[in-house]
């Protein structure tokens, strides 16, 4: 409890939970993520179609729904509103909110990218990329269309089409299948490899399938120190403002600072400010993270029945004789690399929490 106090601001949970009383929101906890609507119990706009869902991050860690869906329904209604949340309360650092038209998804875009949440944060707000469709290869020769389609549909939910392919180049027969929506997809991408193998003795490969190409009617300015939009240093959370810093780092850890990469999804990851607020401290600084994950193997595990993939890892710090070796968890991502990063930068976290609490760096 002590520990999560430490990151998690009490103070701006209150808030929260007064602004839900007052404006009687609800809000539903699924598989580490917070959401209202889907749609909102009054609802009397259309159903959103492709492209009216908006991608947001760069959020800070103690921003609530009480901040969050004011500002995005300043644009228009919103259909839903997805908070990405970790275990010790905290939000992930983004979210997604989805309008009932395309043009109120775009205007979000040009009216709320950049905006500023708090000093040192600056929300990047992009087109969500729905991916809907997947491409399931390593089939039987014999595969039907027809006799496919009624399977996938017994397996999992959403399945709207399916189209076989084959060819030179391509080993047996290939199916691109197209679900309702991407929820439906990701669910059916994380248990068909395992519902084939048990129920047909088949090993398939699975894989996203892009439909269409990325558009590129809205480029926007990157949100980096560089590009004015977004401030260096990151700040940490308000209540950890106070806190004493030290002058340098242990030096076998000690590293030139680089500019600080964007925003990690790893699963209890606290936001960091520059450098950490005591040796002990439970933030660490970003590029330090960055430096650790580079050194760090990762292997898939397993997905767990919470929704959590798991990864195991094994790394290396100069100076430090002993490899640490342990398992992350993360929730399941667009693409295989951002998920690799992502556990990288978690093992890394961890590790570094093992380095000051043994007291390894001197």
């Amino acid at each position: 409890t002590e520990n999560m106090s430490a990151v998690l601001n009490i103070e701006r949970v209150k808030e929260l939970e007064t602004w839900l009383k007052t404006t009687n929101t609800k809000l539903t906890q699924v598989n580490g993520q917070r959401k209202y609507g889907g749609p909102p119990e009054v609802w009397d706009g259309p159903t959103p179609g492709p492209r009216c869902e908006v991608f947001i991050s760069h959020i800070p860690r103690d921003a609530y729904e009480d901040l969050l869906i004011p500002l995005f329904s300043s644009v228009g209604p919103l259909w839903e509103f997805r908070l990405m949340m970790n275990f010790s309360g905290q939000n992930r650092g983004f979210a997604y909110a989805k309008y009932g038209s395309s043009a109120e998804a775009t205007s979000a875009i040009r009216l709320l990218h950049g905006h500023l949440m708090e000093p040192g944060f600056l929300l990047s707000v992009r087109r969500s990329v729905e991916k809907r469709h997947l491409c399931i290869g390593d089939l039987p020769a014999v595969t039907s269309q027809e006799d496919l389609l009624q399977v996938l549909r017994v397996l999992t939910e959403g399945v709207e089409r399916v189209s076989l392919k084959a060819g030179p180049g391509i080993e047996g027969v290939s199916a691109i299948v197209a679900f309702s929506s991407h929820h439906a997809a990701s669910m059916a991408k994380k248990v068909l490899v395992e519902a084939f193998k048990r129920k047909f003795s088949l090993t398939i490969s699975i894989k996203w399938h892009s439909a269409t190409k990325p558009s590129s009617d809205e480029p926007l300015p990157a949100l980096t120190p560089s590009s004015g939009l977004l401030p260096s240093p990151i700040k940490p959370p308000r209540h950890l403002l106070n806190s004493p810093q030290p002058s340098i780092l242990p030096p076998p850890l000690a590293r030139r600072p680089s500019t600080p990469p964007g925003f990690c999804r790893a699963v209890g990851g606290p936001i960091v400010p520059r450098y950490p607020p005591s040796p002990r401290s439970s933030a660490f600084p970003m590029w330090l993270l960055c430096e650790i994950s580079e050194a760090t193997e990762i292997h898939y595990s397993h997905a767990g029945p919470d929704g959590f993939l798991y990864y195991s890892y094994r790394v290396c710090i100069p100076g430090i004789t002993m490899a640490f070796e342990g398992e992350v968890m993360i929730l399941p991502g667009p693409d295989e690399t951002t998920l690799m990063k992502e556990a990288q930068q978690a093992a890394a976290q961890q590790v570094l929490h093992k380095v000051y609490n043994k007291g390894l760096t001197h």
